[in-house]
């Protein structure tokens, strides 16, 4: 928000940033029961996969970069089964999720990229 350094540059930071309010909109329509369950390990998966490819664009050594990234996508398949889970119990459908599955695809395709890049010997 107040440092404009590279990553906010990049479009894998954009769209994790727009997967992380489009989880906490679909969750928010799941039951109140699920409050403290499902909801907040949603919530803390996908806010854990624009915070860790931020995080990872600081690091200096590709190996520690790579690794947070390797974190970040790990949060993405997370979310992905939390997901797998709420359509289970009838709190949404793949089809209710349209503009969240896309996006999450995405995700997963710009840090798989990202990861690719960076070559460790």
């Amino acid at each position: 928000m107040f440092l404009q350094l590279g990553h906010t540059k990049l479009d894998a930071y954009a769209i994790t940033r727009e997967f992380v309010k489009e989880c906490y909109i679909a969750v928010s329509q799941f039951p109140h029961e699920e409050k403290f369950n499902l909801t907040q390990q949603i919530k803390r998966a996908a806010l854990s996969v624009h915070l860790n490819l931020a995080e990872g664009s600081s690091r200096k050594s590709d190996t520690e970069r790579k690794r947070y990234y390797e974190i970040s996508r790990g949060s993405i398949i997370e979310v992905d089964a939390a997901f797998d889970v709420a359509s289970d119990l009838g709190y949404c459908s793949a089809e209710s999720l349209g503009t969240l599955g896309e996006i999450l695809v995405m995700c997963f395709k710009y840090l798989s990229a990202l990861i690719n890049s960076i070559k460790i010997s």
